[in-house]
Formats: structure tokens, C-alpha cells, sequence
């Protein structure tokens, strides 16, 4: 099998381990490995080394493109904060689990138990998140309707 053979072979598998394990990596590297193997067969006699630098070389430069590409034209998703639990629970109810004194208690939120920081609250008070710093969750008292 020459050289240029094994590139694209490369090439093909990273392609399709990219379509099993998705990532938007992979594909990067298949491409390095393609542009590498078509120089390989264009060029038989390149030597190993070079070969590699051109796969180091246009790896490079393919995940460079691919993060502007990304960075320029963001996937949209019909849920942008899938992966950030914090900023998920943001407008949400929660129940003062430890009394808030002094800014600081614990709520609970569905099955989870949050430490908090907000204006002081009994246990048992209903209160609603506003944000999210380092794992914390602010929270402030829930405007009762006027009648």
C-alpha cells in the first residue's frame, strides 16, 4: 500500500468516527489527512517527515478555519443552555431549604439543593433565582400580587 493510500485511509476513517462519535474535531484531522494523502500520491517520493509536517501543517490550518467558521456562523440550537444547569434555573421558583441570614442559606430546586445568596428568608419561603456566580445561586423574594 503506498503512502498516499494510508492518508486517505486515515483520512476516511477519522471521517467516519466523526460521524459515529460527534465532536466537529475529527473532521479537521480528516481533512489534514486527506490534503496529505492526495499530496503523498501527486508526490510518491515525499519523505516521511515531510508527510507528517504536512499533516501537522494542515491540521493546523483546518482547525484554525474551522473555529472561525464556528466562531463567524454559531450552530443555532433550540436550546442554547442545554449544558449550564446554572443558567437553566434562572427565573426559576425555589424553596428556601436553610434559612437565608446574613446573605447566605441553601434552596431547593426540584431534587437539588443549591447554596444561595440573597436577602434574608425563612425556611420554607418561596423565592426566585436571578443569577448564577460560581456555583451560587442569588436569589430575591417573589413579588406578591396586588389586589
Amino acid at each position: 500500500m503506498s503512502a498516499g493510500a494510508f492518508w486517505l485511509i486515515a483520512a476516511l476513517v477519522l471521517g467516519v468516527t466523526e460521524l459515529i462519535l460527534p465532536g466537529v474535531f475529527l473532521v479537521f484531522i480528516a481533512i489534514a489527512a486527506a490534503i496529505t494523502g492526495l499530496a503523498t500520491l501527486a508526490l510518491p517520493e515525499l519523505p516521511a517527515a515531510v508527510q507528517f509536517a504536512s499533516f501537522a501543517i494542515w491540521s493546523g490550518v483546518a482547525v484554525m478555519i474551522g473555529r472561525r467558521w464556528y466562531r463567524d456562523y454559531p450552530v443555532a440550537s433550540s436550546d442554547p443552555m442545554l449544558n449550564d444547569r446554572g443558567a437553566r434555573l434562572i427565573g426559576e421558583i425555589v424553596t428556601v431549604e436553610q434559612a437565608i441570614d446574613s446573605n447566605v442559606g441553601r434552596v431547593r430546586q426540584g431534587d437539588g439543593s443549591w447554596p444561595a445568596r440573597g436577602p434574608d428568608a425563612p425556611a420554607g419561603a418561596r423565592m426566585r433565582v436571578v443569577a448564577v456566580e460560581s456555583g451560587v445561586l442569588v436569589v430575591e423574594a417573589i413579588a406578591l400580587p396586588t389586589a
